[in-house]
């Protein structure tokens, strides 16, 4: 057993955090977003689910195994909110 792993992060998606390098990108999206056609264009090649939580609970839950990378000007990127550009959403804060 793993301690300290959040129970969010399944066994598919903790080996898909482990493969990643510098420079690879990571999307936590909602059920809106074309998930698993841009999923499939991956070298991963499949969708990975994290259900049954927010956005907010999926980026903490990432962020305590895996660090942003510090030597890039834009380590993170968020969509605009539709409507309200200058709004900043709880996941972006």
């Amino acid at each position: 057993m793993l301690k300290g792993i959040s129970p969010l992060l399944n066994a598919e998606v903790l080996h898909a955090l482990r493969a990643m390098g510098h420079g690879d990108d990571l999307i936590i999206a909602d059920t809106n977003f074309p998930s698993d056609s841009v999923a499939r264009q991956t070298r991963l090649g499949k969708l990975l689910r994290i259900d049954n939580t927010t956005a907010v609970e999926v980026v903490e839950a990432v962020l305590s195994v895996m660090p942003l990378d510090a030597f890039v000007d834009d380590s993170a990127a968020h969509m605009e909110v539709v409507g309200s550009p200058d709004d900043v959403p709880p996941v972006v804060r």
